[in-house]
């Protein structure tokens, strides 16, 4: 039975490319760990793996959700273990790939049994932090869970939500309920463990700069190959909103934004684009620092260099080497 591994790195560092010329050398089906990927209609600013490459390779977790749903990381961890399951009984090698870093944590160390989303103390936390502004709500969430509120920056609007809203239904902090949660996780870390030891191969610049050029060549290429008239059919499907999960990934919340503001402020179409880039590739480069901050944090990954000689063939030696043991 070969064991799963995982291929990871920030956006932009190459893992689809990476993932792909290992398929090509080892018999796998590959499980995306990629928020933003579940969601239908969403494909070019996603840099979802184009229909050819799913052609070739099996990929699971992408388009099994509506841009009006939600997916959370309990539900990757029971789907990325039953898919983990159903591949190795296909006698091939799940690969888990992308950069979506707390679906792995989950995924290895055991997630906490946090109450459901309630929909209707969500719309008015979000109601109010309309009328306060998210700062304000950051300030209200200090006050009842300082150690979570530290963690988390003023905007950071659907962090601040849910753990507010975790406080309104149980009256207790999220705090509170991770220190309750660890022995669970612990518990959960170990029964996955035994069964499947996931060893981790982590695509990392050395140069950083090289990554924020990547970031820049692959949002033009984007806007290059229809990613703003992708936005504008999602906004006239008119179900959708900004402060829905879908609408809040980075490139989709920015271009929302760009587009109210040119129909408030009648911007120029030019100007309009110049300042969706500048946001967006500034957002995505504050992602890539959170998902290389995430990695940190796994000490035992195994690190390549992506923006060495040939990052694509010291991962294939990595996994044969990983695969090697388990044939």
């Amino acid at each position: 039975m070969l064991k799963p591994i995982a291929l990871v790195g920030p956006t932009a560092s190459g893992k689809t490319a990476a993932a792909m010329a290992i398929a090509q050398r080892i018999p796998l089906e590959i499980i995306s760990i990629d928020s933003a990927l579940v969601y239908r209609g969403m494909d070019i600013g996603t840099a979802k793996p184009s229909a050819q490459e799913r052609k070739q390779v099996a990929h699971h977790l992408i388009d099994i959700r509506e841009p009006t749903q939600t997916y959370n990381a309990a539900d990757f961890v029971n789907d990325a273990g039953q898919l983990i399951a159903d591949i190795q009984s296909r006698g091939k090698l799940p690969l888990l790939v992308g950069g979506t870093m707390l679906y792995l944590k989950a995924l290895q160390d055991g997630i906490d049994d946090l109450p459901k989303t309630d929909s209707a103390i969500r719309e008015t936390i979000e109601t109010r932090a309309k009328a306060k502004g998210w700062p304000a709500m950051h300030e209200e969430l200090r006050k009842i869970d300082p150690a979570t509120a530290s963690r988390l920056a003023p905007n950071d609007a659907q962090r601040i939500s849910r753990a507010l809203e975790v406080w309104h239904i149980s009256g207790r902090s999220l705090t509170a309920w991770f220190e309750e949660g660890a022995q669970k996780r612990l518990d959960a870390h170990q029964s996955f463990a035994s069964r499947n030891k996931l060893d981790v191969i982590s695509l990392e610049p050395n140069d950083r700069s090289w990554l924020h050029q990547r970031i820049e060549q692959r949002f033009d290429a984007m806007l290059a190959a229809g990613f703003l008239e992708e936005m504008q059919t999602l906004r006239e499907r008119g179900d959708l909103n900004p402060d829905l999960p879908s609408m809040r990934c980075v490139g989709y919340r920015q271009a929302w934004e760009q587009l109210d503001a040119m129909q408030l402020q009648a911007n120029s179409s030019q100007e309009m684009l110049a300042r969706l880039r500048e946001t967006a590739v500034a957002a995505t480069r504050q992602l890539a620092k959170r998902q290389l901050t995430w990695l940190r944090s796994m000490p035992e990954r195994h690190i390549i260099a992506c923006d060495s000689a040939d990052p694509t063939a010291q991962s294939l030696t990595l996994v044969q080497r990983f695969t090697a043991k388990d044939l």
